[in-house]
């Protein structure tokens, strides 16, 4: 399974280019994409999405291309994408949210209430379920996003930015939920943050200034570091040090 932007043209208004010709395949199971502020990777998510229209060039998901409304409801009923703030909906509890996300997505109004239940507990959210969803702490509503998109059974998730302002406690219950997640659906994350990309993720993507500075395993990413530097988080900080600094 795939995700591919090719020939991707995009800007904002009259501003420059984001990307020009942008082309890039993905298709591990757990991909990380790491780069700079203002690099792209808020666009490429969006672009990914649908929820941003690239001027030029297609972008698939197994090899659907969501041009048709058709091809369109086919693909965003696959792919989820889940923004770095995630919006409680006034009134809502967290698991009518959660099966609302499913009924946004096609489902039944039925279908998504049964299936919400078993959302809200892989993401270990069943106590909460009567909450509501604008009492949630910022690490719970993003589970509760992600209980959406396990919903209507998403493919890929996008998510941008996931732990960012999460203390240390929330970041880790929120990296172990996606370790549970990679054998059910492929998952592109965006950040800055560097650690725990060894246990996460299977492939890296450094992305600046609209441009692909690295794509490969973490194992290659790590040895762009040498030898020098010890642990896998050094490591990684100074492999993604030195690529955005175009030193590799």
């Amino acid at each position: 399974m795939t995700l591919r932007l090719t020939g991707i043209g995009f800007r904002y208004t009259r501003s420059t280019a984001v990307f020009d010709g942008f082309d890039l395949s993905l298709s591990s199971p757990a991909t990380v994409l790491l780069g700079p502020n203002g690099a792209g990777k808020s666009t490429l998510m969006g672009l990914a999405a649908t929820h941003l229209q690239a001027e030029t060039g297609t972008v698939s998901w197994r090899d659907r291309v969501p041009g048709s409304r058709r091809d369109r409801v086919a693909y965003v009923g696959a792919v989820a994408w889940l923004p770095q703030e995630i919006v409680a909906i006034p009134g809502l509890r967290v698991r009518e949210q959660v099966a609302y996300m499913g009924w946004l997505k096609g489902m039944s109004r039925t279908a998504a209430w049964e299936a919400s239940r078993d959302a809200l507990e892989r993401v270990k959210l069943t106590d909460l379920a009567g909450r509501r969803s604008h009492q949630l702490s910022g690490g719970q509503k993003r589970r509760m996003g992600l209980a959406g998109a396990l919903t209507h059974k998403s493919e890929l998730i996008l998510m941008d930015e996931p732990t960012a302002g999460l203390d240390p406690t929330q970041r880790k219950i929120f990296r172990n939920l996606l370790d549970t997640l990679r054998d059910d659906v492929h998952i592109v994350v965006s950040t800055h943050q560097t650690e725990d990309l060894a246990d996460s993720y299977s492939e890296v993507v450094v992305l600046d200034q609209g441009a692909v500075r690295f794509q490969g395993s973490t194992q290659e990413f790590h040895s762009l570091a040498g030898t020098d530097t010890d642990g896998p988080r050094g490591r990684a900080e100074a492999a993604y040090a030195k690529l955005v600094r175009g030193e590799v």
